[in-house]
């Protein structure tokens, strides 16, 4: 769906001839004779180094002249106090000046970042911000929700006429001073003293002045996102931003979760989880979420809106890919609306197969192809060839399955689906026909288990099996019917063996643990004491990086456990004495 809206030109004031004034001379004749001044984003002093001016396509510097700290002296007495979180500013303007100190709380380095107020920048979202409901902003630093926030502030008070209240804790969104910039309109402006003091002056803002809007710059700690839903709940519209480029990324984020509802885990009954067919416990969202529209802010003309929060946290907990609106605007100041499909969705663990059928695979025909005249006449001499090589290779103290593989390949047999028809037929040798039953069950693969060789396409044995059975080795030479390794007959190493061979392996994506592949005819204990492994690795290892301990549990559910753990490619260990003992997980 496309659609197009009209916008009007952008408008843009900078007071740059201000933050000029507070810069040494040198520095301030150099940028107001640049061609580029239009385009500066900031100037960075650092005592001892060369004075740089970065703009919006690169880097440069101003000088061929160390700053001095006389130099920085000269711009902080041109500048007010610094606040808590080491900020100034210049007196009703836009311009944030952040330094840098040493150890004894010297001021060595200076960054003055230029502050522009962009009228007109929110056009492409000015039928969201006229709804009424909260909206939440996300995207990397410099994107430009900050002046964003601005303009959605003077818009939703002078032509909207609208009680807003600004929080304004590093004086980003209306300048330094006490009267605020022009640039807010008629919107009202809230300082805060200390940073770790804006959860309260929003709920000051909300009891004293009865706003009807409130625009807040960075949530970042569990106190703010706790204060922005009591406000939300209290009818009032709130409008912010949040540490974040994706919406995903709130959602891994257990401090700023709530913002879009948080998350909980469910355990589900038997009928709800086949009704579902899905694991029994499941992660949902906990509540309504604070801020109803989402915006990823992922270029300053390219925006991302989700216009249903909710919607799109329970599509991503059920692990589907959502439709996405993309809003673009160009430089004639047209909006082009795309409502963009999601890529084909993974199911979970085990993606769908797209291996196609094609004729003159291994079974195209529904039987073996016969060999050649001259393998069939040099059988003997070039299976004990293929054996030799084949032995040296095994010889060699390898340890991935693709080593295996490659030997194979050494030795002329051919490795891998060469488009042959599904199911795939496999002849397992050493390996539990129940585990495999159970993999291919759960995981619904196209995989069929023979206990003939000659309708085989492929051998799955144990790896220490292939070392020591040469006839095995030989018969699938002469019929060209390739092996698998499997370092052990446990559920994680079967299953990964399994994808190599659907060619649905890709070692780049970490794989989700389906608990069905390790819950069948378990306890309700067994599958708890899963499930806790699957979080403490899904929430904690992977995205964190730190190791966790586990509850103790017996020795079986221990070696449950750790073959969940392996599943992941991460390590763990047993550690304690009983009945205390327990597993600890640590990261890759």
């Amino acid at each position: 769906m496309d659609e197009n809206l009209s916008l009007g030109r952008m408008q843009i004031t900078d007071d740059l001839s201000q933050l000029l004034a507070v810069l040494p001379e040198s520095i301030r004749i150099a940028l107001e004779n640049h061609p580029k001044l239009s385009v500066l984003i900031e100037v960075v002093m650092d005592l001892g180094r060369y004075p740089e001016a970065r703009f919006a396509d690169g880097a440069e510097y101003l000088s061929d002249v160390a700053v001095t700290r006389a130099d920085i002296q000269h711009c902080v007495d041109r500048l007010g106090l610094f606040s808590g979180d080491n900020r100034a500013g210049i007196e009703r303007t836009l311009h944030r000046i952040s330094c840098m100190r040493n150890r004894t709380d010297e001021i060595i380095g200076l960054t003055c970042r230029v502050g522009r107020a962009v009228y007109g920048t929110i056009n492409m979202i000015r039928d969201l911000v006229e709804t009424g409901k909260s909206i939440l902003m996300l995207g990397r630093p410099g994107v430009g929700k900050t002046t964003a926030l601005r303009e959605i502030a003077r818009v939703l008070a002078d032509e909207l006429g609208k009680r807003v209240v600004i929080i304004d804790t590093s004086n980003e969104i209306a300048g330094d001073g006490d009267i605020p910039h022009s640039a807010i309109g008629r919107a009202r402006r809230m300082q805060v003293a200390r940073p770790e003091l804006q959860h309260q002056v929003m709920i000051e803002a909300v009891e004293n002045h009865m706003p009807e809007v409130i625009v807040i710059d960075e949530i970042g700690t569990e106190l703010e996102a706790l204060a922005a839903r009591t406000i939300a709940e209290r009818g009032v519209q709130l409008v912010g931003t949040a540490h974040g480029n994706r919406l995903e990324n709130l959602l891994k984020n257990p401090t700023l979760s709530d913002l879009i509802g948080g998350i909980q885990a469910v355990t589900l009954g038997d009928e709800e989880a086949r009704r579902r067919s899905s694991q029994k416990t499941v992660l949902e969202r906990k509540a309504p979420p604070t801020f109803e529209i989402a915006v990823e802010m992922h270029e300053r003309h390219r925006w991302v809106v989700h216009d249903s929060v909710s919607e799109m946290v329970d599509t991503l907990l059920r692990g589907r890919q959502p439709t996405t609106q993309v809003r673009t605007v160009n430089e004639a100041g047209k909006v082009s609306i795309v409502r963009e499909l999601p890529e084909p969705a993974k199911n979970g663990l085990m993606p769908a197969p797209n291996i196609p059928a094609t004729n003159g695979g291994w079974r195209s025909s529904g039987r073996m192809s016969p060999m050649p005249s001259t393998l069939a006449t040099n059988a003997s001499q070039t299976t004990l060839e293929a054996d030799l090589g084949f032995s040296q290779l095994l010889d060699q103290n390898w340890d991935s399955d693709e080593a295996m593989m490659s030997a194979g390949m050494a030795t002329g047999i051919t490795v891998g689906a060469n488009g042959e028809e599904l199911p795939l037929h496999v002849y397992p040798y050493g390996i539990g026909r129940d585990e495999l039953e159970q993999v291919i069950e759960v995981l619904n693969l196209p995989v069929v288990l023979t206990k003939d060789m000659g309708s085989a396409d492929a051998v799955l044995a144990l790896r220490t099996h292939i070392k020591n059975h040469a006839k095995l080795r030989q018969i699938s030479k002469v019929r060209q019917v390739p092996i698998y390794s499997v370092k052990s007959g446990t559920i994680p190493q079967i299953t990964r063996t399994l994808r190599r061979m659907l060619h649905m392996d890709d070692p780049g994506i970490p794989e989700e643990a389906d608990l069905r592949l390790f819950t069948q005819n378990a306890s309700e204990d067994e599958v708890e004491a899963l499930e806790e492994a699957r979080l403490a690795v899904e929430q904690i290892v992977i995205p964190k990086g730190q190791p966790v301990e586990l509850l103790p549990r017996s020795n079986a559910v221990r070696k449950m456990q750790h073959e969940l753990v392996e599943h992941y490619h991460l390590k763990s260990t047993s550690f304690g004495e009983e009945p205390n003992r327990r597993l600890r997980i640590f990261p890759a």
